[in-house]
């Protein structure tokens, strides 16, 4: 936080926590806010996430078609996956696009940040451009993660989310970024 931004600043002033599950570590805090006054924040306490923008040598995508249980429904998205306590972000990008969709990856490429839900949780999504791949292996799915590998053009992407077919947040914004590295040269 820059000094520029002081004046909006909530200091914590004591936390609980809630839950503690596998994934999610939901907090409540007490906070006093820039008038003086108090209030309550809750959120999720996440590890953070990377998401890989794979590009085949034709220039089409790797994305998936997986369930997602809270919405009840199968969704189109790009590779991801949480990072693990420890491990750097390109071994996590590394890791995920090689268990997901059974490629690997001789050219990787940092390409930002992304906080998918920011008025409840401090998730971080690591946002990466895979170029050169090789497909190594059948994917090598996690216990109780199922999943379709499939490729689109980015043009197809968009057209997706144009449509509503692709309304996955992570999956959105590294389009964004893809959009801007693949054909505009960022």
């Amino acid at each position: 936080m820059t000094d520029d931004h002081r004046h909006l600043h909530e200091q914590q002033l004591d936390s609980t926590q809630v839950f503690k599950g596998v994934l999610l570590d939901v907090r409540r805090d007490r906070v006093s806010f820039p008038d003086g006054n108090e209030g309550v924040r809750e959120y999720v306490v996440h590890p953070g996430a990377v998401v890989i923008i794979a590009e085949q040598d034709d220039g089409r995508l790797l994305f998936e078609r997986q369930y997602r249980y809270p919405l009840r429904s199968a969704f189109l998205e790009l590779p991801a996956g949480k990072i693990d306590a420890g491990e750097e972000i390109l071994a996590t990008a590394t890791r995920e696009l090689l268990e997901e969709t059974g490629h690997s990856a001789s050219d990787w490429r940092y390409l930002g940040v992304m906080h998918p839900c920011i008025g409840y949780s401090d998730e971080r999504i690591e946002i990466f451009l895979a170029r050169g791949l090789t497909r190594e292996s059948a994917p090598q799915l996690d216990h109780g993660e199922f999943l379709d590998v499939l490729s689109l053009s980015l043009e197809e992407a968009v057209a997706a989310v144009r449509s509503g077919e692709i309304t996955d947040a992570k999956t959105i914004t590294a389009l964004f970024w893809a959009g801007k590295v693949i054909t505009a040269g960022w």
